[in-house]
């Protein structure tokens, strides 16, 4: 248990001092209720020696009004205190993850899947969130209230003091054999929520393809499952507290008993008077009531310490930017020497070379995967290589920080993302601090003033989540309007007019154009009109680079690229 305590302690970080003024009024709160103790003995004694008299009556109702009025205002302060440590110790770490995930290798990503990083943010930190700073203020101001009772009780006949301090040492015993029994259910229930969360994000994602397939059957009952499979681990290990819980109550309860009896014993054999006698007849029904409380909290310190190791997990996953440096090159050549990667196991780069020379445009074109995307993503260092190096100005992405890296480099991609606010926040997501001026300034250079000001609210328009309420084409502009005002010395853009309408391709090529003047441009395209006036092609096959070459010196060999602008020009001539 008390390693539960030190866990949620030090995960607590900067609430600590939060939790440590909540337990400190908690205390004074247990002051406050043993002063209770202090009214019933004035009212007692004066009813046994039969000394009532009015003033005896305001000097009781004056100390019962002090404890009253002290539990109140402590009770407030502590829960407020102990509140704001457990919104804010979860909001930090919320926080932290967030950034954590900026820096980590892609691969992350494809090990873990989205539900699981989900379910950890959200259900998996709402338990931290309400459960932790509970457990462990409850629980010690439980502990507290009880101990200064029984402190309270020593004073006025040792023996009943130590009946109180063994029940409380008893009630722990429980709590020890209640926390080892959790260990083997509350993982198994973590599981199921995050396998349910998981499941709802995924049937929600794939809607469509459940719609077009009429799969609506097949998902429902995964979902079932995971709603049914969550719903059994959580009675399993509700099942297998309850018994705790009820000895718990139990013991504290009998023990009550104990004083009443023992309290009865002593006043007839003549070593306890009246007065004290029926004063710790009273307190038997008070001295355990914080710790019953308790009690029921402490049913979640196995779930409260698993969500805080899963929380946790992410402090070990290696992150991009170590020792990483705020660079800025003289130039943007972008060099790749004898690079290999891997998908896990799956080869994807070998031996790659390559130069691509400063403001300069590059082509990379090849079959599907052989490779092109994962060039480029090592560029941004979205991954970093196994072996071999990649170096912008002559300085290896992994010497530069990641802001300071990406500050050099603006990425469109086919697979546009587009965030659940407002046209120009989203445009603006490349630079936040732009004007607004420059925002419709960049939205016309890509051809997107045109749809966004027929929407309701123009720039102020929110596009729901990914950009639903937009069509393809239109979010590939929004992206290349976000590229434009972010305005980095290197451009890569990945099929970015694979989703623009014809009528438009035209006007966008020259803004492209224009966007990347005097910049180093790498593309990964299909399109003649968009390789044809490259610096340099390079044909990626199968992970290496088979050709290069200007586009006049590739179409005259016999390779990949020429098959490429035959069936090009074939596919042109093509008529229905």
């Amino acid at each position: 248990m008390i390693g539960v305590f030190k866990r949620i302690w030090d995960f607590a970080g900067a609430e600590q001092k939060n939790i440590r003024d909540s337990i400190v009024w908690g205390l004074i709160n247990a002051v406050f209720h043993a002063a209770q103790l202090g009214a019933l003995f004035i009212v007692l004694n004066a009813l046994v020696a039969n000394t009532t008299d009015t003033a005896t009556a305001w000097i009781a109702f004056g100390v019962m009004l002090l404890s009253i009025g002290g539990k109140i205002v402590t009770q407030y302060i502590s829960q407020l205190q102990r509140t704001h440590a457990g919104y804010f110790m979860v909001a930090q770490k919320r926080v932290y993850i967030g950034d954590k995930l900026k820096v980590v290798p892609m691969g992350y990503f494809n090990q873990n899947s989205l539900g699981n990083i989900t379910a950890v943010a959200t259900t998996i930190l709402s338990d931290v969130e309400n459960a932790a700073p509970v457990v462990l203020v409850t629980s010690l101001g439980g502990f507290l209230n009880s101990a200064v009772f029984g402190v309270a009780l020593l004073i006025f006949d040792w023996r009943i003091g130590l009946i109180v301090f063994a029940g409380m040492l008893l009630f722990l015993c429980v709590v020890s054999l209640m926390e080892k029994k959790s260990r083997l259910d509350v993982p198994k229930r973590q599981a199921a929520q995050a396998t349910l969360v998981e499941t709802i994000l995924e049937t929600i994602q794939g809607m469509s393809v459940v719609k077009a397939f009429n799969l609506d059957f097949n998902k429902g009952k995964k979902v079932d499952h995971a709603i049914d499979e969550s719903c059994r681990k959580n009675m399993v290990l509700e099942k297998a507290m309850n018994p705790y819980v009820a000895i718990q109550q139990i013991i504290l309860y009998l023990f009550s008993v104990l004083i009443i009896f023992v309290s009865i014993v002593l006043y007839l054999n003549g070593s306890l008077t009246l007065v004290y006698c029926l004063m710790m007849m009273i307190a038997s029904f008070m001295v355990f009531e914080q710790l019953k409380i308790a009690g029921s909290s402490m049913a979640n310190l196995r779930i409260t310490e698993n969500s805080i190791n899963r929380a946790n997990e992410i402090d070990d996953v290696p992150v991009m930017d170590e020792r990483g440096q705020n660079i800025t090159p003289a130039t943007h050549d972008i060099h790749f020497d004898r690079v290999n990667f891997s998908y896990e196991k799956k080869p994807v780069l070998k031996s790659v070379s390559l130069t691509i020379p400063d403001k300069s445009l590059t082509a990379i074109v090849g079959p599907s995967g052989s490779g092109k995307t994962t060039l480029c993503n090592l560029i941004a260092r979205f991954w970093d290589v196994k072996e071999g190096s990649v170096t912008i100005g002559g300085h290896d992405v992994k010497n530069y920080t990641l802001d300071s890296l990406m500050q050099n480099v603006s990425m469109v991609f086919q697979n546009v993302y587009l965030f659940d606010d407002t046209i120009e926040n989203n445009i603006k997501f490349g630079k936040p601090d732009a004007t607004h001026a420059e925002v419709v300034q960049a939205a016309h250079k890509a051809c997107c003033d045109e749809f966004i000001e027929a929407l309701p609210n123009g720039y102020n328009t929110m596009i729901g989540e990914g950009g639903a309420s937009l069509s393809g084409g239109e979010k590939q502009r929004l992206s290349i309007a976000r590229a434009m005002l972010k305005d980095a010395p290197i451009v890569i853009f990945d099929e970015a007019t694979a989703n623009i309408d014809p009528e438009n391709e035209d006007r966008l090529q020259a803004a492209i154009e224009a966007l990347t003047k005097d910049k180093t441009i790498i593309m990964i395209a299909h399109r003649l009109k968009t390789v044809r006036n490259a610096d340099q092609i390079v044909v990626l096959d199968q992970g290496q680079i088979v050709q290069k070459g200007t586009h006049d010196e590739l179409v005259k060999k016999k390779g990949i690229y020429a098959d490429f602008i035959n069936l090009r020009k074939q596919a042109v001539g093509w008529k229905l």
